[in-house]
């Protein structure tokens, strides 16, 4: 016999079978079941003398090969799997009975309708199902309500939303007649070891196996066997439950597979994870024979590879199982197998393994190939060290920790938000990508004009890009609005009550090219309002396409709020909410969404409070942060300009505080800027400013006043 065998690893030797005891007796993480004796081989054996076996040396695993001889009185000749007499093809599961067929039928006609067969297990009624024709409206809601019958013959559904109302109803059999197809039920077969007529394994055949780092104790006591027909020998891998024999799976020369027709389809080594409390699935049999190596016997295999789908019937009786590993190949097939299994046994007690690397760019592929070069004790490492299976939505702060250290080192960006570009606000507001600013004001009290011109300091500063939904503007007076803010002069001659120079056409130019740079429009263009789904979609693709970090949704009155009519309007609005602070967070991209208070009874003049805004109670509640704009009505109680920014909200303690600052709004420039030092709530803080001593910058925007006391900051500031 010749080994052809070139590997990028050095591989173990194979221990003999007088010390492979001692990697049985390695502790287990796993427990195992008890299991029955070895299966003693028949006395008879087939001389394979004149039968050779050689390894391809291309393959990363031996391959087993029987080299074609001349015929003689006692040889033999090897012929394609295509002469084999036994069946060779792998038969589709089918389900058993006549209410299991009608549930399958009666699923694939209503998921050809779009309902979600996955959804109903067990007949009976189901509610609260997403009707496909509405799709439940702009809000999702589940509306549709079906009817399944005990025999899994007849669904009938409705759909209660007010303006659907889609009834129907299906069969699984028209007129109640069977397919022809379906007219009679197969019957599994019965079958035995001599039946299929199986032998003991040859020599050649557990050399194969050793090169596997397989031993002969391990095939002996799973009776792994071999099958002649003809001048062909394939290895056999009986399936059995309770010790009888199920079915029976081969594999040829060729890596080939096929299964016995009309047999049980189960798992591959069933008996030995009965009475178990942790279950090892692996995705072949010389995969679970390698797992026996490493010393866990309570492993099993499914039957056919990486099947798309499996089978509720396929399944192990596990329901007593805490803990399943699911060790499956490390291909994409693999892994996705290890998805269905893990949907059907319940990912809250599913564990996967990491296969190690084996270079690079590749890792090990299953457990024979770690095995093999490796060995038992990495290979026992492997399982001990499996992972939990991921849950949707359910994480440790492990899964964070690569994000904490970058938020520690400050390297992510923007830790502390970005500056408004307005000294006297950098201690209260700060803007930080990912999340929901709501402003609020009464009427022409300046909240749009205090957006735009903080939108423009931002594109000075860290260059953002903007998409706006402003349904109160026309396009071409917003855009008069940003260039205005942008350049420092005004649009229009004379148009502002003073004499300041008009932007020359070169500035007008410069301007435009950066409006289109810097801003990108959601409009509505037919005579329906817009939705904030509607809003949301635009966003997201203006996003994806232009990398925009900021989104202005002015105002909220202006959307399309159809709500159902078993929601209130607080339900409403915090759905809405919802939905702007998911695609905040998940964009990365800063939302102000400006939204108008209710009438104000007995209003005195002072700023509204977050609460007064017209809808709900929610928009305070689940913003990240909450901003009143302000303009002083009273001549005669401060400069008709004055401007105060109510900072009311700050989830965000690291991008600022609650407190008050003032800015001027110069009609001339049409720019908003610094007035006085910042008002803190926090007398240390306010304090500090009272000591900040005479700053004056030539043509500056920020003044800070000398002051010497609590009392002449508060004389100065009214002097100012």
């Amino acid at each position: 016999m010749r080994l052809l065998l070139h590997r990028p690893f050095r591989k173990l030797s194979f221990l003999s079978s007088s010390t492979s005891g001692l990697l049985m007796a390695s502790k287990q993480l796993l427990k195992s079941a008890p299991f029955p004796n070895p299966l003693t081989p028949s006395a008879h054996r087939h001389p394979f003398h004149s039968r050779s076996l050689v390894f391809s040396p291309i393959s990363s695993k031996p391959v087993l090969k029987i080299r074609p001889l001349c015929l003689r009185t006692n040889g033999y000749s090897s012929l394609s799997p295509a002469h084999v007499a036994e069946p060779v093809e792998v038969e589709t599961p089918k389900e058993n009975g006549m209410s299991s067929m009608q549930m399958r039928i009666l699923k694939e006609k209503l998921e050809n309708l779009g309902i979600d067969g996955e959804t109903i297990s067990v007949p009976g009624q189901y509610n609260h199902l997403i009707c496909p024709m509405c799709k439940g409206g702009d809000s999702e809601e589940k509306s549709l309500s079906m009817d399944i019958s005990e025999n899994w013959d007849r669904a009938i559904w409705c759909c209660f939303r007010g303006k659907c109302g889609w009834t129907g109803s299906t069969r699984a059999f028209v007129g109640n007649r069977l397919p022809p197809e379906t007219s009679k039920l197969k019957k599994k077969r019965e079958i035995t070891e001599e039946s299929l007529g199986l032998e003991p394994l040859c020599e050649e055949i557990i050399d194969y196996f050793s090169e596997r780092m397989i031993s002969r104790g391990t095939l002996m006591r799973n009776a792994v066997m071999q099958k002649s027909t003809g001048d062909q020998i394939a290895i056999a891998f009986p399936y059995r439950r309770d010790g009888k024999l199920v079915s029976c799976k081969y594999r040829d020369i060729d890596k080939k597979f096929w299964q016995e027709k009309d047999t049980e389809k189960i798992f591959y080594g069933l008996d030995d994870i009965k009475g178990t409390n942790d279950i090892i699935i692996v995705e072949g049999e010389i995969d679970k024979l390698a797992m026996e190596e490493a010393g866990f016997r309570n492993c099993v295999s499914v039957p056919d590879g990486a099947p798309p789908k499996v089978s509720s019937k396929e399944l192990p009786p596990e329901e007593k199982a805490s803990r399943i590993v699911l060790a499956t190949d490390g291909d994409v097939p693999g892994q996705a197998l290890a998805e269905e299994l893990a949907r059907r046994l319940g990912r809250e007690r599913c564990w996967r393994v990491k296969w190690p690397k084996k270079n690079d760019k590749e890792n090990f592929k299953d457990a024979n190939e770690v095995l093999m070069y490796l060995g038992s004790d990495v290979l026992k490492g492997v399982i001990e060290d499996a992972e939990l299976f991921p849950i949707r939505g359910l994480f440790n702060f492990a899964n964070y920790f690569d994000e904490l250290d970058a938020y520690y080192h400050r390297t992510l960006g923007y830790e502390y938000g970005v500056s408004t570009g307005w000294k006297n606000l950098n201690d209260l507001y700060n803007v930080v990508p990912g999340e929901l600013t709501i402003v609020t004001g009464v009427p022409n009290s300046g909240k749009s004009e205090w957006i735009d011109a903080l939108l423009c300091n931002l594109s000075a500063s860290v260059g953002w890009k903007f998409v706006l939904c402003s349904m109160e503007n026309k396009v071409r007076e917003h855009a008069r609005k940003l260039l205005e803010k942008h350049i420092k002069k005004p649009f229009f001659d004379k148009r502002y009550g003073g004499s300041a120079e008009r932007m020359s056409v070169e500035e007008f130019e410069q301007g435009k090219k950066w409006l289109n740079d810097t801003f990108y429009l959601i409009r509505c263009e037919d005579d329906s309002l817009p939705n904030i789904s509607w809003v949301l979609d635009l966003a997201q693709a203006a996003v994806l396409r232009h990398g925009v970090r900021g989104l202005v949704i002015d105002p909220y009155n202006e959307l399309d709020h159809q709500r159902p009519p078993n929601q209130t309007e607080t339900e409403y609005v915090s759905q809405m909410l919802t939905k702007i602070k998911r695609f905040a967070q998940h964009h990365c991209c800063h939302v102000w969404f400006v939204a108008h208070p209710r009438q104000l009874h007995q209003w005195t003049g002072g700023p509204p409070n977050l609460y007064d805004i017209s809808g709900s109670a929610h928009f305070i509640n689940k913003c990240d942060n909450g901003i009143v704009i302000h303009r002083n009505r009273d001549p005669e109680a401060g400069e008709i300009d004055q401007v105060q920014v109510c900072v009311r909200k700050v989830r965000n303690k690291v991008a600022g505080t609650i407190g008050d600052a003032f800015l001027s709004y110069d009609s001339k420039k049409k720019v908003v800027e610094g007035m006085i030092e910042i008002m803190l709530l926090s007398l240390a803080v306010t304090v500090a400013a009272l000591n900040a001593g005479d700053e004056r910058v030539e043509g500056d925007r920020v003044v800070v006043v000398e002051c010497r006391s609590e009392g002449e900051f508060d004389r100065n500031l009214r002097q100012q």
